[in-house]
């Protein structure tokens, strides 16, 4: 029996952005780059990725930053590790959607290297950190040597691994807002172990709840579809409404029905995810609404 071993490759450690770049441009199709490495190595060694150059960015610490203020929001550098992300008292406190699907990731190891950038840019449909972003209105921070480009994080994932990232462009920075006045949001991941496991459904939920009327909603779900996804359906049930128990039920309907195209795969059935989607969503509603 043949094993697969990993292709040799260069290496390469650039200390910054500049010099990021001018690699970037050099070897384009050629390159990979890897920040905490842990989607990256195992394709690595299953040769699914097989570059003649893999270009390492943990070291660039212009890249490495968590910043907020009150007019700008939440500036998540791509360096930035997911433990870092989650003993932010700051994302604790003002995101808690994505405090709960930064810390959902693996285990507490995974954490202390793996990126929430490069959980994003590795692009399957179960990371739990999209719907978080997708309820919190992020955006994504892309550099080339030719310039730059500020996209909404709807508009980053293309399909399964799949992203509008060019060969010779990074993800720099994710930036969220500040939660508007009374901006609630929660996560939940689904799975069959506490942890170490991937989602079979994500649900996150954030809005704003007064006097029982719905103001603003946002849903995000992950690994119902070929990319993490909103539930703009089950959205528009709920804007300028009262949040009764009857109506929540109608908008977590919606979603799993006309907002998602789950598959069944060694993790779950496709019918199983739509009411998992269902039952999250429903419950994700419940909290932000107080009911």
């Amino acid at each position: 029996m043949s094993v697969k071993t990993m292709k040799p490759f260069e290496y390469h450690a650039p200390l910054s952005i500049k010099e990021l770049l001018g690699l970037l441009d050099e070897y384009q199709e050629k390159a990979v780059i890897i920040a905490g490495g842990t989607d990256v190595v195992p394709k690595l060694k299953g040769r699914v990725l097989a570059p003649d150059h893999v270009v390492d960015i943990s070291g660039i610490k212009e890249l490495s930053y968590l910043k907020y203020d009150e007019e700008d929001g939440l500036r998540i550098g791509s360096a930035l590790t997911l433990k870092q992300l989650e003993a932010s008292e700051i994302v604790r406190d003002n995101y808690p959607a994505l405090y709960q699907g930064s810390s959902s990731i693996a285990s507490t190891q995974i954490r202390n290297v793996a990126t929430i950038v490069g959980n994003i840019c590795n692009a399957v449909p179960s990371a739990d950190s999209a719907p978080s972003l997708l309820v919190l209105g992020a955006k994504v921070r892309i550099l080339s040597s030719e310039g730059e480009r500020l996209i909404p994080i709807e508009e980053f994932f293309t399909g399964v691994c799949r992203t509008v990232l060019k060969r010779n462009e990074v993800v720099t920075e994710l930036q969220i807002p500040a939660p508007a006045q009374g901006y609630k949001s929660v996560y939940y991941s689904h799975t069959a172990r506490r942890a170490l496991d991937l989602a079979m459904v994500g649900v996150a939920v954030g809005g704003i709840v007064e006097a029982g009327v719905c103001k603003e909603v946002k849903i995000g779900l992950g690994a119902v579809a070929i990319t993490p996804k909103r539930a703009y359906e089950a959205e528009k049930l709920l804007i300028g409404k009262q949040l009764t128990k009857e109506l929540i039920e109608e908008a977590a309907e919606c979603a799993c029905m006309n907002d998602c195209a789950p598959i069944t795969d060694m993790r779950a059935t496709s019918e199983y995810r739509r009411e998992m989607v269902r039952v999250l969503t429903r419950n994700g509603l419940c909290e932000i609404a107080g009911l």
